[in-house]
């Protein structure tokens, strides 16, 4: 039971002195004399002209989320490829209704307009 916490404990260490670590060490580096020039926003080396602000349609963030949704939960039907010989007929039926909820979804965001680029 001891041992255990110990892991615990050590886990614990480590992740309050990387973060300090790292602090320390960009306290130690960063540049001494300040100028203009150091200071200012690195914007591909060109200078702005005219209005910097710009919005967005939200659809563009929509659009991204929807990727990310879909790109993360295709993660999940890795396990069910690679352990497809060994599944059940219920863990099949499982991954199937999964397919569908994600189907389902798809041709929701499609149907309300989501996946629209302009």
């Amino acid at each position: 039971m001891l041992n255990d916490w110990l892991y615990i404990g050590i886990f614990i260490l480590i992740a309050l002195f990387l973060p300090a670590a790292a602090i320390f060490i960009a306290a130690i580096l960063s540049p001494r004399k300040p100028n203009k020039i150091k200071n200012s926003t690195y914007e591909c080396g060109v200078e702005t002209v005219g209005d910097t602000w710009i919005q967005f349609k939200v659809q563009y963030y929509i659009f991204g989320l929807i990727f990310l949704i879909f790109d993360v939960e295709s993660i999940f039907l890795y396990p069910w490829a690679v352990a497809y010989n060994q599944l059940t007929l219920f863990g099949v039926l499982e991954a199937l209704v999964f397919i569908f909820i994600l189907a389902g979804g798809l041709v929701y965001a499609w149907y309300k307009g989501a996946l629209e680029w302009i």
